[in-house]
C-alpha cells in the first residue's frame, strides 16, 4: 500500500458517510414533504442542508469514533488483513444502523414532529405488537427499505481499505509516527465535531440548537439525524431550570399552576366522564371548519358535529403535545410536555395529583378505562399514580362474558371502539355514584384499519385516517344512544378531547400551530354548562381546572392551567413544546420562544403562519413576561417534587 493510504482511506470513508446522511435527509425530506417541503424555496431548503452537517459532523465522530482510533491506531502489528475486514465490517454495520435509524425516523415524524429521542425505548416497552408494526411499515414504505439496501450496498462496495502491507520503503518506525501524527491531529478535530464547534465557549450542540438555523420550529427535524437526537437526550436531566425571575413572589405574581379556588355553596356531586379520543384533531370535525374549501367542507363526524351543537367547544383549542404518552398527563393532571414526555422522566415519581385523585378525595369512584393489553404505554402505571381506583382494559373486557372477547381486537392494538364504548358504559352502571372515570380510544390509530363489517360502509377517502374517524364517530354515537338510557346520565359532565393530532390534508394545520390543534368539548346534559362556540383560547391541561370549577371544588390543588368557565377570554391561552421552542397562545397572537429569545410572532388570523411580527406587536413583551414565568414554574416544580399544594 502507498505510505500515505490510511490517511486517504480515513479520509474518502468519512466522505461515504457524509454523503450517505446527506441521502438519508433528502429522503426524509420527501418522505415529510407536506410538513416541511411545500411552499419553501429551494434556497432554504439547502440552507437548512448545510446546517445539518454540524449535526451530521457530531453524530457520525460519535458512531466512528472507534473505527477511527483503529484504523489510525499507531502499531504496526494491526497490518493484516483480518485485521482491516474487521474494521470493514464494523465501519459498514455502524453506519447501516444510523441509516435505518434515520429513515425509520422519517415515517415516525407524522406522528411527532421531532427526532425521535432516547425516551423511545421506554414509550414503547410495554408493548407487545411492535414486530407486527414494523412489519407493516416496511411493507408499505418498500421504497425506503429499497434505499436502504442499496445504500448498505454502495458502502460495503466503496469502502477502501488501507491494505496490509507496507510499501514505498518507509520503515515502520517512521510507519508508526505517520500514524501517530495523523490520530494527534484527528483527536481534536473528533473532539470539536462532537461538541458542534472548536471554541472553548461553545458548549455541546444539543437538539434544541439546531433552532438557530430554521426558520420554523417543525424545520429542526430536518437539520437534525435520528443518531444524533438519540445519542444527546441518552442519559441527559431533562429539566434545566432557567432564572428568568429571581424570586418565587416576582414569578408568582405573573404566573403561578397554584389554584386557591374562591367559591360559595356546596361542592355538586355530578359524574365525571372524559373521552380521551385517539389522534382526533380539529381538522376532521366539520363544526370547526365551516370556512375550509370554500364553505363545502363537512368533516368526518356527523355526530360529534350534532354534540358540539349542544356543548360549550372552542374556536381555538390545542393540546399540549403530540403523543398519546403527552394527552393523558395534560387532559387528566394539568400536566403539559416540556422537553419531554412527563411519565418518561424522572419527574413521574414526584407526588402527582389528578383529577382522579382530587374527586377520590371527595368520595368518587374513579376507573380509567383502555381497550389496549393492560400496561400499554404505561398508562395502566400513570392512571394509578394519579388516582384511578380502578383500571380496566383488554384483560377486563376478555373477561366480562356479556362481551365478544379478543374477538373484537383489532389484531394490533385494542379492542374495537365500538364495543369497547359499550363495555364502558355497561361498567360505569355498576359504579357507586358519584363516579369520574376517563377512557383513551384507540380505533382511529395506524395502521388505520376498520371493523371487517365497516369496510364497506367507511371506504377510503382523502387521507387512510379518514375512514377510521368516521367509525370512532359512529361508535361515540352509539355510546351516547347507551349512556341516555342510564339512570346517571343527566347527572353527568362529559368532556372530550383528542390525545393529539395526526394525518392532514389542509395547509393551515400543517403549520407549527395548527399540528396542535385539538377539540375541546363540554357537554352537560343538565344545561347549567350553556352551549356555544367560544373565543376562548383552550387547551388540555385546562380540562382539570374547569371540570374542578364546574363543580364547585373549593380546596388548593396544582394544574398549569386556567379554569375556562370563569377565566376573561384576553387571559386564556395556551402553551406547547416544539423541538426546542415554546409556542405560547394568547390575545389573539402565538408567540414563539426558544429559551432565550422570541424568533417568531403570527396572528391567530394568519392561518398559514407566514407573516412573522416579531417586534411589531405591543403584545410581545407581556407575552414573553408570562411564557417566561410558566417555563420556570414548570422546571422548578419538576425539579422540587412540587406538583401538589
Amino acid at each position: 500500500m502507498a505510505p500515505y493510504a490510511p490517511i486517504v482511506a480515513t479520509v474518502w470513508n468519512w466522505a461515504i458517510v457524509y454523503a450517505v446522511y446527506s441521502i438519508a435527509r433528502v429522503a426524509f425530506l420527501l418522505e415529510n414533504w407536506s410538513l416541511l417541503g411545500a411552499g419553501q424555496s429551494a434556497g432554504h431548503l439547502l440552507s437548512l442542508m448545510c446546517s445539518a452537517l454540524v449535526f451530521d459532523t457530531s453524530a457520525i465522530v460519535y458512531t466512528n469514533v472507534l473505527w477511527l482510533l483503529l484504523t489510525l491506531l499507531p502499531w504496526h502489528g494491526k497490518e493484516t488483513s483480518g485485521y482491516h475486514r474487521f474494521c470493514k465490517w464494523l465501519w459498514v454495520v455502524v453506519n447501516s444502523v444510523a441509516l435505518v435509524i434515520n429513515l425509520a425516523d422519517s415515517v415516525y415524524f407524522p406522528f411527532t414532529l421531532r427526532r425521535t429521542t432516547s425516551t423511545v425505548m421506554n414509550e414503547f416497552a410495554n408493548e407487545h405488537n411492535l414486530a407486527g408494526i414494523i412489519c407493516t411499515e416496511v411493507v408499505s414504505h418498500w421504497y425506503l427499505v429499497l434505499l436502504a439496501a442499496m445504500l448498505i450496498w454502495a458502502m460495503w462496495k466503496l469502502y477502501l481499505e488501507p491494505g496490509n502491507k507496507r510499501s514505498g520503503g518507509m520503515s515502520w518506525w517512521k510507519f508508526d509516527l505517520m500514524l501517530l501524527a495523523a490520530l494527534l491531529v484527528a483527536i481534536p478535530l473528533c473532539l470539536a465535531g462532537m461538541r458542534g464547534g472548536f471554541s472553548t465557549a461553545v458548549r455541546p450542540i444539543t437538539v434544541s440548537n439546531a433552532n438557530q438555523y430554521v426558520s420554523r420550529p417543525v424545520e429542526a427535524a430536518l437539520v437534525l439525524n435520528t443518531p444524533f437526537a438519540l445519542i444527546r437526550t441518552a442519559g441527559k436531566n431533562v429539566f434545566t431550570v432557567p432564572e428568568y425571575y429571581k424570586t418565587e413572589a416576582e414569578m408568582a405574581a405573573i404566573y403561578s399552576p397554584l389554584h386557591q379556588p374562591q367559591v360559595t355553596g356546596p361542592m355538586k356531586r355530578k359524574n365525571v366522564v372524559v373521552f380521551i379520543i385517539e389522534s382526533f384533531g380539529r381538522e376532521y370535525i366539520g363544526a370547526y371548519n365551516r370556512h375550509l374549501d370554500g364553505g363545502r367542507y363537512k368533516g368526518y363526524t356527523p355526530f360529534l358535529d350534532s354534540l358540539i351543537s349542544i356543548s360549550r367547544t372552542y374556536r381555538y383549542s390545542y393540546c399540549n403535545g403530540r403523543k398519546s404518552i403527552d394527552g393523558m398527563p395534560s387532559i387528566l393532571s394539568g400536566i403539559p410536555m416540556f422537553v419531554e414526555p412527563f411519565f418518561l422522566t424522572p419527574a413521574s415519581m414526584n407526588h402527582v395529583s389528578g383529577i382522579a385523585d382530587v374527586l377520590s378525595r371527595e368520595g368518587y369512584e374513579t376507573a380509567f378505562f383502555h381497550g389496549a393489553q393492560n400496561g400499554s404505554m404505561g398508562f395502566q402505571a400513570f392512571a394509578h399514580s394519579t388516582g384511578f381506583t380502578h383500571y380496566l382494559g383488554r384483560t377486563e373486557f376478555n373477561a366480562d362474558k356479556r362481551f365478544r372477547g379478543d374477538k373484537d381486537f383489532d389484531g394490533t392494538w385494542a379492542i374495537w371502539d365500538e364495543p369497547f364504548f359499550q363495555f364502558y358504559c355497561t361498567k360505569m352502571n355498576e359504579l357507586r355514584e358519584p363516579f369520574m372515570t376517563a377512557i383513551f380510544t384507540a380505533s382511529s390509530h395506524h395502521p388505520f384499519e376498520v371493523p371487517e363489517q365497516y369496510r364497506d360502509v367507511f371506504k377510503e377517502e382523502g387521507l387512510p385516517i379518514h375512514k377510521c374517524v368516521r367509525y370512532t364517530d359512529l361508535a361515540l354515537r352509539r355510546f351516547f344512544e347507551s349512556a341516555r338510557r342510564q339512570s346517571w346520565f343527566g347527572n353527568t359532565l362529559f368532556v372530550l378531547t383528542s390525545d393529539h393530532t395526526n394525518m392532514s390534508d389542509h395547509a393551515e394545520y400543517q403549520t407549527d400551530l395548527g399540528g396542535f390543534c385539538s377539540p375541546i368539548i363540554i357537554y352537560d346534559p343538565s344545561g347549567e354548562i350553556a352551549p356555544g362556540m367560544d373565543d376562548k383560547v383552550a387547551q388540555q391541561i385546562d380540562i382539570m381546572p374547569t371540570i374542578l370549577s364546574a363543580l364547585n371544588y373549593g380546596k388548593p390543588y396544582v394544574a398549569f392551567g386556567c379554569d375556562l368557565l370563569t377565566t376573561a377570554a384576553d387571559d386564556t391561552w395556551a402553551v406547547n413544546y416544539l423541538n426546542g421552542v415554546y409556542q405560547y397562545v394568547k390575545r389573539g397572537y402565538v408567540l414563539q420562544w426558544d429559551g432565550t429569545r422570541t424568533k417568531a410572532v403570527y396572528a391567530l388570523s394568519d392561518r398559514l403562519m407566514k407573516r412573522n411580527l416579531v417586534g411589531k406587536v405591543p403584545q410581545q413583551a407581556q407575552m414573553e413576561r408570562e411564557v417566561k414565568a410558566i417555563i420556570q414554574q414548570y422546571m422548578e416544580r419538576m425539579t422540587q417534587d412540587r406538583l401538589v399544594p
